[in-house]
């Protein structure tokens, strides 16, 4: 009787410290959501301000189908099939995320497994780089993922200098990201998105765009310059929400299994707990009829 109680005592303090280190981390996942939450909702909007502003360049005339690509600030035609693609899949380093690998693991497969020019792929996070070498994509490179909102302009200018900056100012390549995106009264959902080429698609749907108020902007000072930098910074934020999009989901994912380990060590406590009281009270009850016998047997 001693042993079993001693080991249900040994069970319930090892759930304990582990539903206080999940409570730890799912306070951190909270904290880490709101943070991500609240840049992606500013990217938003900083996003739309690019956008608005190449509108207008287009909308003036700076960039025209006789302009040299190179020149017109890496504005690309795309009348001939891509010979390569580049993706970029946005993971996570770290685990407790759920399904939040799968997911964008099953998804990016699924889009490239047709892909008839030749493919490479940059992971983004260790656990999704084993997954997609489970499944067989060619793998060129991996990127850590960082740990805050501040980190995460860095892993950008390390996506564009290995992963772009060959395909920048190659119309034969196209390059497509990869990532979770948070949703509303869902946890996420994966989506893709073309990076490159900068073609004259592109440019039209930019150029189509309505102006949201009466007066439209003035571009100042050299016109090409000015669209070769919001070009250059399309491309910039264009990754940089895509990564804030992606840890807020994988946050998010994190908190949920938090959450759910956090009710399945409440129902393991309380089962554990019901039968130390019963063995408690077993271990009584033994002792009262032991009492109760020998008064009986002295009393005879």
């Amino acid at each position: 009787m001693s042993n079993s109680m001693a080991d249900l005592r040994r069970k319930i303090s090892t759930a304990d410290d582990l539903q206080s280190v999940v409570r730890t981390m799912k306070a951190m996942a909270a904290s880490s959501v709101e943070q991500y939450e609240r840049s992606v909702l500013a990217l938003h909007d900083y996003y739309q301000v690019i956008e608005l502003g190449l509108s207008a360049c287009f909308q003036k005339g700076v960039v025209d189908e006789a302009t040299s690509p190179l020149r017109a600030g890496l504005v690309a035609s795309s009348t001939t099939k891509p010979k390569g693609i580049s993706a970029i899949v946005f993971g996570s380093d770290q685990g407790l995320v759920g399904q939040f690998n799968d997911v964008i693991t099953d998804f990016a497969v699924e889009k490239l497994s047709d892909v008839a020019s030749e493919l490479k792929v940059w992971a983004v996070g260790e656990r999704v780089h084993g997954r997609l070498a489970d499944s067989g994509l060619p793998l060129q490179g991996l990127f850590p993922v960082p740990n805050s909102v501040k980190g995460i302009a860095s892993l950008v200018g390390l996506i564009q200098i290995e992963s772009i900056s060959n395909q920048l100012e190659d119309e034969s390549t196209s390059v497509f990201v990869f990532h979770n995106r948070p949703q509303t009264g869902s946890l996420y959902k994966p989506v893709s998105q073309r990076l490159l080429p900068l073609d004259w698609q592109w440019k039209q749907l930019l150029t189509d765009l309505r102006w949201p108020t009466h007066s439209r902007a003035e571009i100042l000072g050299d016109d090409l310059v000015t669209l070769q930098s919001l070009i250059h910074e399309y491309l910039f934020i264009t990754l940089y929400r895509s990564c804030a999009e992606s840890l807020a989901s994988e946050n998010a994912s994190r908190l949920v299994a938090m959450q759910r380990a956090d009710k399945n060590i409440d129902e393991l406590l309380e089962t554990l707990h019901t039968r130390s009281h019963r063995q408690r009270q077993g271990s009584i009850d033994e002792e009262l009829f032991d009492v109760v016998s020998g008064f009986d047997a002295l009393s005879s």
